[in-house]
């Protein structure tokens, strides 16, 4: 198995379990500690890619057959329905949602996931 399957299988398997905690979890307010430490690893990560890549790699890896522009049209739907559900939450919190929505559009999860851990603090400092 390369290093490029054993990380496809790694994140196959680290979304499966994160996706069954969500389905099963009694507390539905999540956590920010955890959306900011997975924003933190995937950053890093996404780093390491730029630096071994370059900064232009997504494109050729999303505009060279109908798989790639495929999967570039997965990515942009399911951000663009997460920042839909987000943004209420976060302007409910006094948060403006314009930077992280920008910061997302420029960085895909991480700036999600910056935004996410922001609102989740944020509710839970209300609600203490």
């Amino acid at each position: 198995m390369t290093s490029f399957e054993i990380l496809f299988w790694a994140g196959l398997v680290a979304g499966g379990i994160a996706y069954l905690y969500i389905l099963l979890a009694k507390d539905a307010r999540g956590s920010a500690a955890l959306a900011a430490a997975t924003c933190t690893a995937f950053a890093a990560y996404t780093v390491l890619t730029v630096a071994q890549e370059g900064v232009t790699g997504f494109y050729a890896n999303h505009s060279t057959n109908f798989w790639g522009i495929q999967v570039w049209y997965d990515l942009v739907i399911a951000l663009g329905i997460a920042l839909f559900l987000l943004a209420p939450r976060a302007r409910a919190q006094g948060i403006s949602p314009v930077p992280y929505i920008l910061l997302t559009c420029f960085t895909g999860s991480i700036g999600l996931l910056a935004f996410l851990a922001r609102v989740l603090a944020a509710e839970k400092r209300t609600a203490g």
